[in-house]
């Protein structure tokens, strides 16, 4: 006679390391929610960082479901989740701290504006990738959340640059049209599909190595740097479709 309960023999066996992808999404949280506390004690530049992390952490995750198969539905909608507090709610708060707070009613309304965007574009990106768009494959429909919030804290960039500290009415104007850009129907870049020759590889290692060690020696300038040159990519896929659309 058997002796294991019904409960125990339907009980699926799961490998831990197919939990390592959640775990991700577990500690960018955390480094989203650190931001916070390092924010409001005036860490700002720390608090840039992990938010930097977080995002670094969120471009791991799902590749490294994909590779281990270990994506799932719950998997899906932590990976949501988690991006909402780390890209809508985190980097708002971040810049309301840093530089929104002599404008309280002006400040807080563009907070609210970026987070409620991020809402929807999150919520509009979880429907859309139900659906198979092979011709969209190289490029995003609006900026994505973890580059939206890299984007939105550019003031703060510029500041450390530049030590020229924008007006908050322009910081809260900034944060209402990087939210407008995450809803919008703006064609962004994508590396997720991009191919490159495999003679060029070598280069393209150099080259993302050479990103990172001036992300870890001129953070500031390189966030900067790194923010203006999307920002012109968005503006020439859109001058290249208007051009096509034209012909």
């Amino acid at each position: 006679m058997d002796d294991i309960a019904p409960e125990e023999r339907d009980d699926q066996q799961l490998l831990i390391l197919k939990l390592l992808p959640n775990l991700i999404s577990i500690l960018a949280l955390c480094s989203g929610l650190t931001a916070i506390r390092f924010a409001v004690t005036g860490y700002i530049s720390l608090a840039v960082f992990l938010i930097a992390l977080a995002a670094a952490l969120d471009g791991l995750d799902g590749r490294l479901a994909r590779m281990l198969k270990s994506e799932s539905a719950i998997g899906a909608e932590l990976d949501s989740l988690c991006d909402f507090v780390n890209f809508g709610v985190v980097p708002g708060l971040v810049l309301y701290l840093w530089g929104l707070r002599t404008e309280v009613n002006m400040g807080w309304i563009a907070v609210l504006v970026y987070a409620v965007c991020c809402m929807l574009r999150l919520a509009r990106f979880n429907v859309g990738s139900r659906k198979a768009e092979p011709a969209e494959r190289t490029v995003f429909i609006g900026v994505p959340s973890p580059a939206g919030a890299m984007l939105v804290l550019l003031p703060i960039y510029l500041s450390h640059v530049t030590a020229f500290h924008l007006p908050a009415l322009a910081v809260a104007a900034w944060m209402v049209g990087i939210g407008a850009l995450m809803i919008s129907r703006v064609r962004t870049p994508s590396l997720k599909r991009v191919t490159i020759a495999a003679s060029l590889a070598p280069f393209a290692l150099v080259g993302a190595v050479a990103v990172i060690a001036a992300l870890i020696t001129y953070p500031w300038v390189t966030l900067l740097a790194l923010s203006l040159v999307y920002l012109g990519a968005i503006l020439s896929l859109a001058i290249g479709l208007t051009g096509r659309k034209a012909t």
